[in-house]
């Protein structure tokens, strides 16, 4: 990645973004890395914190002039920040316009005050809605938003979109499956394990476990990232990330209670969804992303297994999550 010289990173205390941190280090880039620690832990940034080349900024998203004074310098900014709390949306609706769709602008224009030449940005493949195109392509028919995280998104992703063509930047957009592996704190193989953690006779899930989803091991995820800053061209370029395969949510339960050695009783809750706005098929195209030479090294069973095996080492996150 020598075509980056000093990048800019919001969340960089985060899953997905900590461990970007430690790539573009790795590669010899400058990094800041910005971060309110409302979910990311420090922890995550060890190595980070040891290495002369990376900045580390306490700072939240909401204030515009301390985004613009921490980026000076920057020529690529990685807007991975987000409330990715999709199930609980509807409990605080304000929330997910607050800190995806405005947080959002305060960056663009953090890095239009600052001359930044690249914006990539976490959107999700939850903007898809409930599509009837599978598997769905960055290109398919406009959708119908089933929540307001993946509405909140899309709006983000129009503000992407109208920055670069009105200010000349160039931006990435990037619609992620869920994604897997180390440092992960958030979703299915987290409360799971964490029941069973509590319990490991019974497991109670959301939905009738056969809703069927793509995940993406997180150092693919990075792969992919950075493939594409360093190889597309256009204006704003959008990928879809994931892999080319689904699992059934009872898939994963098995592949979980494999590694742990439980045979818990199942409790189902019912319903093809497991909560409002929950799709109960995601299944991207990655044709994109694949033409610039990337892909995924793990299948989602492996990444299933990898983040198991992180949570076995580190029961510690529980303990930070929960309090």
């Amino acid at each position: 990645m020598t075509n980056i010289r000093r990048a800019f990173v919001t969340g960089a205390a985060g899953f997905i973004g900590s461990n970007l941190v430690d790539r573009l280090l790795r590669d010899g880039v400058r990094v800041v890395g910005w971060d309110n620690f409302s979910t990311g832990q420090r922890r995550f940034l060890t190595g980070a914190l040891q290495n002369g080349d990376f900045d580390l900024v306490q700072g939240d998203n909401l204030d515009l002039d301390g985004l613009t004074r921490a980026m000076e310098g920057c020529d690529v900014v990685f807007h991975l920040a987000a409330n990715a709390d999709v199930r609980f949306g509807t409990d605080h609706p304000r929330r997910d316009l607050d800190q995806n769709t405005i947080a959002t602008w305060n960056v663009l224009e953090a890095a239009r005050n600052n001359g930044v030449e690249k914006f990539a940005f976490s959107s999700t493949g939850s903007i898809y809605g409930e599509p009837d195109v599978f598997p769905t392509p960055e290109d398919a028919p406009f959708p119908v938003q089933t929540s307001l995280y993946g509405a909140s998104k899309l709006a983000a992703e129009g503000m992407v979109e109208a920055y670069c063509e009105g200010f000349g930047l160039q931006g990435f957009v990037f619609r992620f499956v869920s994604i897997l592996g180390e440092r992960y704190t958030h979703g299915h193989v987290f409360d799971f394990y964490h029941q069973l953690q509590q319990h490991p006779d019974r497991l109670r899930v959301l939905g009738n476990g056969r809703q069927r989803k793509s995940y993406l091991y997180v150092g693919d995820c990075v792969n992919a990232i950075l493939a594409a800053i360093e190889r597309a061209d256009g204006r704003v370029n959008r990928f879809n990330l994931g892999t080319d395969h689904y699992c059934e949510v009872n898939d994963s339960i098995g592949w979980i209670c494999e590694t742990l050695g439980v045979q818990p009783e199942i409790e189902y809750a019912g319903g093809e969804r497991g909560w409002i706005g929950d799709s109960p098929f995601i299944f991207l195209d990655t044709t994109r992303i694949r033409s610039l030479g990337w892909e995924p090294t793990l299948d989602i069973r492996q990444g299933v297994v990898r983040t198991v095996e992180y949570l076995r080492d580190n029961e510690w996150v529980f303990d930070v999550r929960a309090a």
